[in-house]
């Protein structure tokens, strides 16, 4: 049970600050690039948060150095496009489509992302 309750933690630590990424990236590409869709720049930002998430389940949460690193980041990758793709439909939902402010989308959406984070990495990667 102790086990259990660090991994948790260090997953979440580990979600903060790949959500960090994804809100700083998502942030500089409507403000500073001038991207206009919600949901495109979240798309960037995903791809980017993807790979600091990736890195930091491996070796921080999970600690599982023995795979593959290629094999595993593949299936890593793909599960979390799975769930960009549901980020980046609540963003356009809430914020292209409803005109809500894009923070409201992306607070539902880490939501989601991280149950669907959690179960995916758990069961199918690490």
């Amino acid at each position: 049970m102790r086990d259990r309750v660090i991994e948790l933690s260090k997953y979440i630590v580990n979600g903060l600050f790949a959500t960090a990424v994804h809100y700083f990236v998502l942030t500089y590409s409507l403000k500073v690039m001038g991207i206009r869709s919600a949901a495109l720049a979240s798309v960037l930002a995903s791809v980017i948060a993807i790979t600091f998430s990736y890195i930091g389940n491996r070796f921080f949460v999970f600690r599982s150095v023995s795979d593959q690193v290629l094999g595993q980041y593949v299936k890593f990758f793909w599960i979390y496009c799975f769930i960009a793709s549901i980020h980046g439909t609540v963003l356009f939902i809430t914020t292209d489509l409803l005109n809500y402010d894009y923070r409201i989308g992306f607070f539902i959406a880490v939501i989601i992302q991280i149950f669907l984070g959690y179960v995916g990495n758990k069961k199918l990667i690490f």
